[in-house]
């Protein structure tokens, strides 16, 4: 069968043969065992709802054999045999290319050089799934290439609930994910569900299909390294930058150390994939022993080199270690998945990566007393240096907040709302005052010919559109306009690409809707293929969280989700092309709610209307909030929203003397 073929087959009607196990891909760990006799029994019922009835006796017991192995079923044997990347859009079949548009992003985030676990589903977080299981895959997958553009696919937590008739302005798909009842939002809870096959961790842009492998993130995170310096009045060149975590998202750090001009230690504990980010080039060397480290650390510092360093083993060795050696930290932080810290995303300090999944999987309770122990040493350790002058943030992974829980020493003194720990998350002192507030986030857009030529011209084209703007910016955003221009014009000599023709840009709403223009435009001529537009759910708009994308709004109202619900709303009826809202995100089950879109361009008068009504709405529903919370670059960056657009009236805060509220 042709690859158009299999796609518009779905399910076979036909057993499949069963593939070969293959331990060289980087394998999800086994998950807990949490359901009881009965609800396993639901499971595998809830699995076998997928296949015809006569296929039912031989499927039975080999799901029953995936969940007792792996603590899930993910249908192994309905894995395709095709190569899994982000194709040209004109090799999927379908009679819409909106619905092509999206197969090749569901594609692009189960690449082998995109996925942290592909065969399981899973893109990254350890956690962050596309889907729960293969049928899911190849139904969705059929749905899209049956689908016109008078139809709405609706995904619900993984699982394709059907095509709707819809019109043509509607979402072509509307994707949730683990969005539970409130009271049923704690870790175990998504362990039962998800084994269930029932709702599933969608993380951000895993399961809403808009992931581009760490690039999503290397923009952001040299963002937040430069302005890391600035805070502390140093230059990255020569100094020392440590943190942990080379996965889905915190594979970016080394690579954007490197952009920043600093040197970057990340710790890592899992060989394979601090073999494959060596490979790819995301870090420059390799080191497993603490003293090689520490004397490689101090000839960088000497020679001030810019250079990035994975250490393979516990982070807690290496901030205690540089401690023992008085090697000065200037910028700290950690990124591994904490919002996971009992099923991979954080392991123990002193036990061996095969013997702690080993305990993960058997001993639950033990790993999580070890996490735990590790989490008060790792703090331990952080407080020593910081004592000595390092800056140590937060980097919105749940750290301060797990730490926390473990009874580790991270509390502020004199805590304050939205300040209780010692520590700021980065999106209280950088990220938010910085970029969020005044409408600055993570604009994306992916080019569907998957030809570099492409890329290239729309890096130009971008570039060309950025340096226009800045010649009339105000003063308040000359800095964040100059780093974008300085990202753009280095993103193809830093080799960002992995997986499709990708690109991730900082930018405002005036610069979202300036460059998606010119790109439909560029399209509408014949320069420049089909572009999916997008962006992170880490952005001014889309995620509530109140310990990372809303953690700088004082005004008591950042575990509230309205911004996030709104944001998806409005973006549904402004002309996506998908939408997305999840429970969960990069801080973990139950913590936040965020939501996402996808939009393609395909150079027609209804993309260029679309894409102007939703990317200003997109932006400017969160600066509205941050306003409203009174930040002072959100209030600045409504006003002059307003005075640009006539049709948009916002409630503006009026400001109160504290000396007023002093006797009270």
């Amino acid at each position: 069968m042709t690859f158009k073929e299999q796609i518009k087959q779905g399910i076979p009607s036909e057993l499949p043969e069963m593939p070969v196990y293959d331990s060289s891909i980087n394998r999800a760990p086994k998950r807990k065992e949490i359901l009881t006799t009965e609800e396993k029994k639901l499971a595998l019922k809830n699995a076998l709802r997928y296949f015809d009835k006569k296929h039912h006796e031989v499927l039975l017991p080999e799901f029953a054999k995936e969940l007792e192995d792996y603590g899930r079923i993910y249908m192994y044997r309905f894995r395709p045999t095709y190569k899994m990347y982000a194709r040209d859009i004109k090799e999927y079949p379908g009679k819409s290319e909106q619905a092509k548009s999206i197969m090749l992003m569901i594609q692009n985030n189960l690449d082998y050089a995109v996925a942290q676990h592909p065969h399981e589903l899973i893109t990254y977080g350890g956690n962050g799934a596309v889907f729960s299981n293969w049928a899911q895959y190849l139904l969705t997958m059929k749905y899209l290439s049956e689908m016109t553009d008078k139809q709405t696919l609706t995904m619900y937590s993984g699982h394709p609930m059907g095509l709707f008739p819809s019109h043509k302005d509607a979402p072509r798909v509307v994707v949730t994910n683990g969005m539970v009842i409130p009271n049923y939002s704690q870790p175990d809870d998504w362990e039962r569900m998800n084994a269930l096959g029932v709702s599933q961790y969608g993380q951000m842009t895993a399961g809403s299909y808009m992931y581009i492998g760490p690039q999503g993130i290397v923009h952001g995170t040299t963002i937040t390294v430069l302005n890391g310096f600035r805070k502390i009045k140093k230059e990255p060149k020569g100094n020392l930058f440590v943190t942990a975590g080379l996965g889905g998202m915190s594979g970016a750090q080394p690579k954007a150390g490197n952009i920043a001009g600093c040197i970057t230690v990340c710790a890592e504990v899992n060989p394979k994939i601090t073999q494959i980010r060596l490979e790819q080039g995301w870090i420059d060397e390799k080191i497993t022993d603490l003293d090689e480290l520490v004397a490689r650390v101090k000839s960088a510092k000497e020679n001030k080199e810019t250079v990035s360093i994975a250490y393979l083993g516990n982070i807690v060795e290496v901030w205690e270690k540089f401690d023992e050696a008085n090697v000065h930290i200037d910028l700290g932080s950690d990124q591994t998945s904490l919002h996971n810290p009992w099923a991979g995303g954080y392991y123990p300090v002193d036990i061996s990566f095969d013997d702690a999944n080993e305990m993960m999987a058997n001993e639950p309770e033990l790993f999580k007393e070890k996490v735990q122990e590790t989490l008060r040493r790792h703090a331990k350790a952080i407080n020593k240096h910081t004592a000595k002058g390092t800056y140590f943030f937060d980097y919105g992974n749940a750290f301060l907040l797990e730490a926390s829980r473990a009874g580790a020493d991270v509390m502020a003194e004199n805590p304050t709302i939205g300040r209780e720990f010692k520590y700021p998350s980065y999106v209280q002192d950088i990220m938010g005052p910085m970029c969020f507030d005044y409408g600055f986030g993570p604009f994306r857009w992916v080019c569907t010919s998957g030809d570099p030529k492409d890329l290239a011209k729309t890096d130009a084209i971008a570039c060309k559109v950025l340096e226009k703007i800045k010649k009339n910016s105000p003063e308040e955003i000359q800095q964040q306009m100059a780093d974008n221009i300085q990202w753009i014009k280095g993103a193809q000599e830093n080799k960002l690409v992995v997986g499709s023709q990708a690109r991730i840009l900082y930018a405002d709403a005036e610069g979202r809707m300036k460059i998606a223009e010119a790109f439909n435009k560029a399209i509408k001529k014949g320069k420049i293929g089909n572009v999916v537009l997008g962006r992170d759910h880490h952005d001014v708009s889309g995620t509530d969280s109140p310990y990372r994308e809303t953690s700088n709004i004082y005004d008591g109202s950042r575990y509230t989700a309205d911004m996030a619900i709104h944001n998806v709303i409005g973006d549904s009826f402004r002309g996506a092309t998908w939408v997305s809202i999840h429970n969960g995100g990069g801080v973990g089950w139950g913590e936040v709610i965020n939501g996402g879109f996808g939009m393609l361009l395909d150079g027609s008068k209804d993309a260029s209307r679309r894409l102007k009504s939703m990317l200003f709405w997109d932006v400017n529903n969160g600066i509205s909030r941050r306003s409203w919370a009174r930040n002072e670059g959100a209030v600045f960056a409504i006003k002059r929203a307003m005075k640009a657009e006539k049709k948009l009236k916002v409630t503006v805060p009026n400001l109160v003397d504290d000396a007023l509220l002093d006797n009270v």
